[in-house]
């Protein structure tokens, strides 16, 4: 609804810059009387911590690995799908996201040391590839393309119910309750408009303070992995 409003408001815009109406009448539209109302609406929760350790259990299988580090780099689904092999610096262990929804989003990733290994796979599984990550042929993941066909059946075969975007706010998570500094969270995950002017210019983060933060997060993941075994 607010997509489509946006429209009408763009519309009018273009009708009275161009003298086809002389009345905006996008502005009576009123939308906020139907907040919450939506039934299909996903509430953006992390994973559980037994959760991310089931996703651990599956980690030899490269399309899991995904999901791994996705949950161990806090980005938006669509900026890792764009991933481009020439924007990946494995031995400087980071990777920069250039293309981003906000300004903020334009950044340095860091590369966890337990997961390099698994970018490492994906950077050499094919070497005319453009992407980090492709596909059997490889070409580049559409979004539909790998929800549909990898994401959805992998996490319904170990119990999951959750989508590519909840990976982000687990990281989030995972990170603050490592202790990591709130400034830190906001280099490595690009929080649009959470950066103020001071941690704008002049905080200058060491990659290496980024990869130790990110490495926080997997501390504790093999104890909660075995407890899952177990279990």
């Amino acid at each position: 609804m607010k997509k489509i409003k946006i429209l009408f408001n763009q519309l009018y815009e273009f009708a009275l810059k161009n003298d086809i109406c002389n009345k905006d009448y996008s502005t009576f539209v009123e939308i906020t009387q139907y907040k919450d109302r939506n039934p299909n609406k996903h509430t953006r929760t992390k994973f559980t911590k037994e959760e991310v350790a089931k996703v651990w259990t599956m980690k030899e299988d490269k399309y899991y690995q995904i999901i791994l580090m996705l949950l161990y780099n806090g980005t938006r689904i669509s900026e890792f799908l764009d991933l481009k092999k020439e924007n990946v610096h494995l031995e400087e262990q980071y990777f920069d996201v250039i293309d981003s929804k906000t300004e903020n989003g334009i950044r340095k990733v860091p590369i966890a040391d337990k997961l390099l290994p698994y970018y490492k796979d994906w950077y050499n599984s094919c070497h005319d590839c453009e992407y980090l990550l492709h596909t059997e042929d490889g070409k580049r993941f559409l979004y539909l393309n790998y929800y549909d066909s990898y994401w959805t059946p992998l996490v319904e075969q170990i119990g999951i119910d959750r989508t590519p975007h909840y990976t982000r706010h687990t990281c989030i998570s995972m990170l603050s309750e490592a202790g990591v500094q709130d400034t830190t969270i906001k280099k490595i995950v690009g929080h649009s408009g959470a950066m103020t002017l001071t941690e704008k210019v002049y905080t200058h983060l060491d990659m290496q303070v980024l990869v130790d933060a990110i490495n926080k997060t997997l501390e504790n993941e093999d104890s909660v992995t075995a407890n899952t075994k177990s279990a």
